[in-house]
């Protein structure tokens, strides 16, 4: 127990002046005479007898009054915490992550969630409140509240890391303060694990939030799966968590119009397939109809009209085996001889080609530098004879170099199959026994931080990437390498072009890091912009002389289709959607978890963090025990005899 005005405890002293008065009574008693007394004897006897225990009962009665009254106005109080006078902060962290829209007992997770915290914050109290995407800083719940009325689903759901290290920078840097952190959660698995470390001077309350029900089905993911002439197919995956689903109804839409529907059984992952007309430009949705979460029931792609890409090839050999793969379909292919190079070409070009050549003329050599700065991509397969000094001219700004030649057949036998080149679906799975294709003589590669996609048994290079440019060590014609008849040639050139102009996805996932390239000429002051409805972003863009290369990262942070334009002009049709780690609804087990406080309920957490420093004020009950006494007192000298 303590006391607010402890000085006062002081007047207890004074409880000695009745002590005093009753023990030495100062009365002198009077004799009065009177006939004959025998006969009373024994009744005064019994008389002073009570009277001396009367006199007892007063003092004590009185000394009890008087102490509770100094008491009460002591104002005595008590606490579960031994810091009262300590400033007391929270902070709360809220999880608006997608998984926090399943339904609990009382409707939506994150909805109940902040309806809990506006009933149990005072309405002045100041308070630190941060979400996935919102920080709402010393403030207090009557400022906010419409905030939180209003907070929508974030799709960048805060690792836990990164989560308390925030939480850190909320709280003010006095270390006297009692520090409250409120972890608010289902707490999902989408980590590795959950440790939460903090420090000895908070205190970290986890709240458990947890869904009735944890059957979720999503739309997983949604690819190409061949083309031909006539058809695209596209291949839907779906995937549950759950009780089995016999019957689930799965729609595509191209823009608002239905354009095809089926019908899945669903037990944990299954693939549906829907064939569309080739070479139609569609602005696709693919919809399921889940009432658990909503945010994995959509999904959204793009098949653009193809932005073909210029190909040039600058050939001293035959290039027939360039042709088969750079089709009219997908590449505007254009070769030519070196002494009929027409340089104004290349600045339209997106890839140039250099077939065999053995002389690279300085004046190509600059005009390539200029080309690769301004983001186009250089190809490079050497003759078996070449000048290796104009080579080395070319190649110096980009950290590359060849060598003198050695005449030695070497075996192609490593595939790099995490190289942006092969990890994209080349190879369903890695291939280790096949034909290795094989070179008779090859250019050792000095390399600073370049990458190797192909390399020969003894570990050096055949194929090394740069940035954006693409070199072989060996020449490709039949006399010196058996390459061109080897599976690998396809996909490697194949994407070599493609890699030049990096057009559109089907889609991307919210929170990465997304790049694609749009065929555009913009001016000096143009900006291209993606537009949503009433969303438009300008997202990082870097300008060369025939294209645009998009980068995206934190934005757009909504699900659907943009619309790339150069101010009113309608460039292109990108699809943006959520990640679908969160469709998975299984949680970490908390309880073995020390040193925390761990609850399923909001309610709760607060009523402890009220009752860890409230104070319960005690003078009411000594003015109660005061009134009590006097009564006492008062029956005692009208009763007691």
């Amino acid at each position: 127990m303590q006391f607010k005005h402890p000085e006062i405890l002081y007047a207890l002293f004074l409880l000695l002046i009745p002590i005093i008065v009753h023990l030495f009574q100062l009365r002198k008693f009077k004799k009065v005479d009177f006939t004959n007394v025998a006969f009373l004897k024994k009744a005064i006897l019994q008389t002073r007898k009570s009277s001396q225990i009367k006199k007892w009962l007063v003092l004590a009665t009185r000394l009890l009054l008087f102490t509770a009254i100094i008491m009460a106005f002591a104002q005595p109080f008590m606490s579960n915490s031994s810091h009262i006078d300590t400033k007391s902060e929270t902070v709360i962290y809220l999880d608006n992550s997608f998984s926090m829209q399943a339904k609990g007992q009382q409707g939506e997770l994150l909805k109940r969630a902040i309806q809990d915290i506006i009933a149990n914050v005072p309405e002045n109290k100041n308070i630190s409140i941060f979400t996935n995407d919102d920080t709402f800083k010393n403030t207090s719940i009557k400022s906010i509240k419409n905030e939180l009325l209003q907070l929508d689903y974030s799709a960048n759901a805060l690792p836990t890391k990164a989560a308390l290290l925030k939480s850190n920078t909320l709280f003010e840097k006095n270390s006297n303060s009692i520090k409250n952190l409120v972890f608010i959660s289902d707490f999902q698995k989408t980590e590795a694990d959950f440790i939460p470390i903090v420090d000895s001077l908070t205190n970290l309350h986890l709240v458990k939030l947890q869904p009735v029900n944890t059957n979720n089905i999503a739309i997983d993911s949604v690819y190409i799966s061949n083309i031909n002439a006539s058809t695209t197919d596209l291949t839907v995956t779906l995937k549950n968590t759950g009780v089995s689903i016999e019957n689930l109804p799965v729609s595509l839409y191209n823009n608002d119009n239905l354009i095809a529907k089926t019908a899945v059984a669903l037990d944990n992952i299954v693939q549906t397939r829907f064939s569309l007309p080739s070479n139609t430009a569609i602005n696709g949705k693919i919809v399921i109809d889940d009432t658990s979460l909503e945010f994995d029931n959509t999904l959204y792609f793009n098949i653009n009209d193809n932005q073909k890409i210029n190909v040039l090839a600058i050939n001293k050999t035959n290039d027939d085996f360039l042709k088969r793969i750079y089709t009219p379909d997908e590449f505007n292919y254009t070769e030519t001889q070196i002494k009929q190079l027409d340089y104004n070409l290349i600045s339209n070009q997106h890839l140039i080609i250099l077939n065999e050549l053995e002389l690279i003329p300085n004046p190509l050599a600059s005009t390539l530098k200029i080309f690769v700065s301004e983001g186009g991509s250089i190809l490079i397969i050497p003759s078996n004879k070449i000048h290796l000094s104009s080579y080395n001219d070319l190649l110096r700004p980009f950290n590359l170099a060849l060598n003198e030649a050695i005449q030695n057949e070497k075996f192609i036998t490593t595939i790099n199959y995490s190289h942006p080149l092969y990890n994209n679906g080349v190879f369903e799975k890695r291939v280790s026994n096949f034909q290795y294709p094989k070179a008779n003589s090859y250019y050792p590669i000095t390399s600073n931080m370049g990458s190797n996609a192909l390399q020969f048994e003894n570990g050096s290079p055949f194929l090394n990437t740069k940035d954006r440019v693409f070199l072989f060590s060996s020449a490709l014609n039949e006399d010196y390498s058996n390459f061109k008849s080897s599976p690998l040639i396809v996909p490697t050139l194949y994407n070599i072009g493609k890699f030049s102009l990096k057009n559109p996805d089907l889609y991307y996932t919210i929170g990465n890091d997304n790049r694609f390239a749009i065929a555009a000429q913009l001016h000096q002051d143009d900006i291209l912009s993606l537009v949503n409805n009433n969303i438009n972003i300008i997202p990082r863009q870097q300008k060369f002389n025939k294209k645009v290369v998009v980068k995206t990262l934190e934005t757009p942070i909504k699900s659907g289709i943009y619309t790339v334009k150069n101010k009113t002009q309608t460039l292109s049709r990108v699809s943006y959607n959520y990640n679908r780690k969160e469709s998975d609804l299984t949680f970490f087990d908390l309880s073995k978890i020390n040193g925390v406080t761990i609850s399923n309920s909001v309610n709760d957490v607060f009523d402890t963090i009220k009752s860890d420093t409230k104070i319960n004020a005690l003078w009411k009950w000594f003015v109660i025990f005061a009134l009590l006494l006097l009564i006492i007192e008062m029956l005692i000298l009208k009763y007691f005899k």
